[in-house]
């Protein structure tokens, strides 16, 4: 809409150049029969031309009425007429182009020519408009369909953009939850053996020792851990997971030993037949399940006894059960949390199709989760 209310100064001048020329070649053919009425014509005509390129509709009929007059407003009409079949919709430009050929009936009723017969005259108005229309017509087709195929374009370039954000954001979500889940109880036993270093430092040597060897280990696999949650930042996702090994109910006995080393003590339920078969990714959902049980209690309930219950059969449900008893109201926590764990536990479930519920009942806190099982 820009480019037809402000057309370059280029296009002005060769317009003005162009019907000017066309002018004066049929005002030199009808010179001695009317010329001043062709003179005043041409001019008005050619303004008309000049305007066709801010209102085409309007200008161009100017240039019609005067083809009724006149043969020279001839070049500035049928131009008008492929202006306004590029620039407006086909039945507009169709009522410009019938008026065109109206006009030039009249006119060669009116000022007939010597060297052609009015039936030839209208046959060759009709072809000169009707290509005019077509091919009008057919090039504003074209550019529309260019502008949707770029608008098209476009859009799909900024959802693709939006897509590859969001997963972006999800595998950045992931990664968050991944890194939570494995560093938060490395750490927990971390603090909680230099804790006792601390707190105790009338033990023996040889306990002492033990619990520094603790501490230096459970930093060193922190510190492995930390390096196999940064190469899923580095690699592909294809390839991550390849290079490092996800853990499952089959490394549940080791967590647990874990926890009871550190003076947690647990008690481990399992009747669920055949959890060794889980799929992978519902194995690893549900050790972390258990994982972020034992972490907790150890943050909130050090040294109380953990019950940990998994039932569940294929094609069933998958039942994790994770209980503690409840800190007293007032009790701060031995090891601080950021209190995104839940958060990120409750979407890992979620996304695995499961539902986990947390809460406190009989004073005591009890995290389950049930989880799809297939056959």
């Amino acid at each position: 809409m820009s480019q037809s209310r402000r057309p370059h100064p280029f296009a002005v001048a060769g317009v003005i150049l162009g019907i000017g020329a066309l002018t004066a070649v049929s005002l030199w053919g009808q010179a001695g029969a009317g010329w001043g009425l062709d003179v005043a014509v041409a001019v008005v005509s050619l303004a008309a031309a000049v305007a066709q390129l801010w209102w085409p509709v309007h200008g161009t009929l100017v240039a019609t009425v005067l083809a009724t007059l006149s043969p020279v407003a001839t070049p500035a009409a049928t131009m008008g007429a492929l202006q306004v079949s590029l620039r407006r919709r086909f039945p507009v430009a169709a009522a410009v182009t019938a008026a065109g050929m109206a006009a030039h009936l009249v006119q060669g009723w009116w000022r007939p020519n010597s060297g052609i017969s009015l039936s030839w005259w209208l046959l060759l108005i009709c072809a000169a408009y009707g290509a005019l229309l077509g091919w009008g017509s057919l090039a504003r087709s074209r550019r529309a369909l260019l502008i949707s195929l770029s608008e098209r374009a476009r859009r799909a370039e900024a959802e693709q953009g939006r897509r590859v954000a969001e997963a972006r954001m999800a595998e950045r979500r992931r990664l968050a939850r991944e890194m939570h889940d494995v560093l938060a109880h490395r750490l927990s036993l971390v603090a909680t053996h230099a804790g006792a270093l601390e707190y105790r430092p009338d033990s023996s040597p040889d306990r002492l020792a033990a619990a520094a060897g603790v501490v230096r280990a459970g930093v060193h696999q922190a510190l492995e851990e930390l390096r196999q949650v940064i190469g899923l930042l580095r690699e592909q996702d294809d390839e991550s997971d390849e290079l490092a090994p996800r853990p499952g109910l089959a490394d549940l006995p080791d967590l647990i030993a874990d926890s009871r080393r550190a003076g947690q003590p647990v008690r481990l339920d399992e009747r669920a037949a055949d959890a060794a078969a889980l799929p992978p990714a519902l194995s690893m959902t549900a050790y972390r399940v258990v994982q972020e049980g034992l972490t907790n209690a150890r943050k909130h309930a050090p040294g109380e006894q953990v019950e940990v219950t998994l039932s569940g059969a294929p094609g069933d449900t998958l039942l994790i059960d994770v209980r503690n008893p409840a800190p007293p109201a007032d009790a701060a926590p031995v090891v601080p949390g950021s209190g995104l764990g839940l958060v990120g536990l409750t979407e890992r479930v979620r996304l695995a199709g499961g539902q986990l519920d947390h809460h406190h009942t009989g004073g005591e806190f009890r995290l389950l989760a049930r989880l799809p099982w297939p056959g």
